[in-house]
């Protein structure tokens, strides 16, 4: 099987990274490619490379962030998804539900379905991502053991998967979430960028 020429390098947390969850995968779909999902955890990467993410938080009048509320919901509704955001959790712990991920970590499949499952949780439904109760719901609901994942997620190896990939995306350049590669050193950030993904994938490998 073709190494796959997309990686997808991503936290729960993020709106703009279930956005770009939603439409990653027509975009995949129309290209004949397949993605490589990577679980990371973006505090980490905001403390290692990006502090200024939480100064702009604690901005009330800050323009552009308001802004942003009103172009996620256009984004929503063009993908079809529920996006009740921000909520009483927001900003959210994400610790729990990547380290539920890394568990998933090499089945995609199942990757996939636990992370759309866990979006739809925390921006649809409003609910607690950092509850393992919540989080072993969302695994139920998609067809994965769920309280199999809760104790594996506690596990010494899979804290250190969480961490090595948090520090791999820094290595690579990454400063956030959703952050992709193309072909390993392409670099791409955000929702707003998939069309950029999409025009490299139709370049031939280099």
């Amino acid at each position: 099987m073709a190494t796959p020429r997309v990686e997808f390098f991503f936290d729960l947390s993020s709106p703009w990274t279930y956005m770009a969850f939603t439409n990653l995968w027509p975009m995949l779909e129309r290209t004949g490619q397949t993605a490589v999902l990577r679980p990371v955890l973006v505090g980490g990467v905001f403390n290692a490379v990006n502090p200024g993410v939480y100064a702009a938080r604690e901005q009330s009048d800050n323009r552009k962030l308001q802004h942003s509320w009103k172009v996620l919901n256009d984004w929503a509704a063009l993908a079809g998804v529920a996006m009740n955001f921000p909520s009483q959790w927001h900003p959210a712990k994400s610790v729990n539900a990547m380290r539920f991920c890394c568990v998933l970590e090499g089945n995609d499949a199942a990757l996939r379905d636990f992370a759309r499952a866990a979006f739809e949780s925390y921006f649809g439904a409003q609910e607690n991502l950092d509850d393992p109760e919540v989080l072993v719901a969302a695994a139920i609901s998609v067809g994965l053991e769920g309280e199999a994942l809760r104790q594996a997620a506690g596990s010494d190896e899979v804290k250190a998967q969480l961490r090595a990939n948090t520090e791999e995306l820094v290595a690579r350049g990454g400063y956030g979430s959703p952050t992709i590669f193309v072909d390993g050193t392409d670099m791409y950030f955000g929702n707003d960028q998939l069309p950029l993904v999409e025009a490299a994938l139709g370049r031939a490998k280099s």
